[in-house]
């Protein structure tokens, strides 16, 4: 599932703030069944888990099939969803019957699993998703399976057909992948691109970029001990120094993620290439449907990386838990998991729908016919089982936002020493 990069709080909420959102909880569960046994299970999501703003397909076809059920979805952005699910957990009433949890934020959540109801428990088959993958939702001693996966993102590089044809680069996209086997090689080419066309920026924002460098490493910001070895990791330093010169030659548009100015960029070809998990298709094409044929996609430098992916889970505190448990394990089944990639672009979890005729022999006509159904697969392939900690996901965004304040001028040294001190206050070693 998509995400934004913009800055969110960190996972622990104060008193006031739990008090205050209890208030206002919008997404609570509101009770069992009614007279008639009628049930409305609220799940609460952000961005386009199962559906989009004007067609909710999915859970149509679930009432359907289950007369008695309601499904009542609450959309939140991305950091306001999930500071407002450890609020409504610590106060121990208002959340949903179901709540989404992105990837990078799923480990803040694995030290409360009496706040989740058990999935193991309740007839799961885990072996439909990969081992790491039920594993970032897992307690240490795989006794507690506090989610189901929803999607998984792969990592590919789209980019714009008609600018690298201005740019007199290789349009193909065997031709444009063997363009760089590394990121450096993709910095290098972005030089040449900008002197070609320099009113037009190599990549979107900074933040992508160094999210795609880190994207085939095992341990970031946190090794397998748990420990936050963000500012020892050389890799960290690495991918933050290699996207800092690309800044600094000027390669950057800097858009922040999921804003105007960054939708405005897809649509008018500001820059040339976007870090490209699966589900940005969907959004590529919902923002700037104009732009149909003038996309395609490759491989991503380094050939493997994962950028993406979400859980279901079902709040202990609910009171149609069953229900819940049932609607969670449906809404993950293979079947709908391939429904939603071909209407909405989240990339199916499980590994069974990989080989499917309607997810392998998938192409793309807005991205020029592009084979994103053996793309997205391949890039997932021999990319490492990532370590993620705590506040992997707010670590994500304080790195975002340094790198975009590098971009506003910001001396790279002190954007670096300000977000280390961030890091550390989030995680408490500070």
């Amino acid at each position: 599932m998509r995400t934004s990069r913009r800055p969110t709080v960190a996972i622990a909420a104060s008193l006031a703030a739990v008090s205050a959102l209890v208030l206002a909880a919008c997404g609570s569960s509101g009770g069992g069944a009614g007279a008639n046994g009628e049930i409305t299970l609220n799940i609460n999501v952000f961005g386009d888990s199962f559906s989009l703003p004007d067609n909710r397909e999915l859970y149509d076809e679930y009432e359907k099939a289950h007369k008695n059920v309601k499904i009542v979805e609450n959309r939140s952005d991305f950091g306001t969803h999930h500071q407002n699910l450890q609020a409504r957990l610590t106060a121990g009433s208002g959340a949903a019957d179901l709540e989404v949890i992105e990837v990078g934020q799923v480990s803040g959540y694995i030290g409360q699993p009496d706040k989740f109801v058990n999935l193991t428990d309740k007839g799961v088959d885990t072996s439909q998703w990969t081992e790491s993958t039920v594993q970032r939702a897992s307690t240490a001693d795989g006794g507690t399976l506090i989610g189901l996966p929803t999607d998984i993102g792969g990592l590919a590089m789209c980019y714009r057909t008609d600018l690298f044809a201005k740019a007199g680069l290789p349009t193909k996209r065997e031709d444009v992948s063997a363009l760089w086997s590394t990121w450096a090689d993709y910095v290098d080419v972005g030089n040449r691109f900008t002197q070609k066309v320099p009113k037009v920026k190599w990549f979107d924002a900074g933040g992508h970029v160094f999210t795609g460098i880190l994207g085939n490493d095992e341990e970031t910001y946190y090794n397998a001990d748990g420990e936050l070895i963000v500012e020892s990791n050389k890799a960290v330093r690495e991918a933050w120094d290699l996207t800092v010169s690309a800044i600094k030659d000027g390669q950057s548009a800097a858009l922040p993620e999921f804003s105007p100015e960054w939708n405005t960029g897809f649509q008018q070809g500001q820059f040339a290439t976007v870090t490209c998990p699966a589900w940005m298709m969907g959004y590529i094409q919902a923002n700037a449907a104009e732009t149909t044929g003038k996309w395609d996609i490759a491989t991503i430098p380094g050939g493997s990386g994962n950028w993406g992916g979400s859980y279901v889970t079902v709040p202990s505190q609910g009171k149609n838990i069953d229900a819940a448990v049932e609607l969670a394990k449906w809404l993950t089944a293979p079947e709908q998991n391939v429904k939603l990639f071909k209407t909405i672009g989240n990339f199916p979890s499980q590994k069974s729908t990989w080989s499917q005729p309607e997810v392998a022999d998938f192409t793309s006509e807005f991205f020029s016919g592009a084979p994103a159904g053996k793309i997205f697969p391949a890039s997932l392939e021999n990319a490492p089982v990532q370590v993620y900690g705590p506040q992997s996901g707010v670590i994500g965004n304080t790195f975002a936002g340094a790198l975009n304040s590098v971009e506003q001028g910001t001396d790279p040294d002190k954007a670096w020493e300000s977000a280390m001190n961030d890091i550390k206050a989030a995680a408490g070693d500070g």
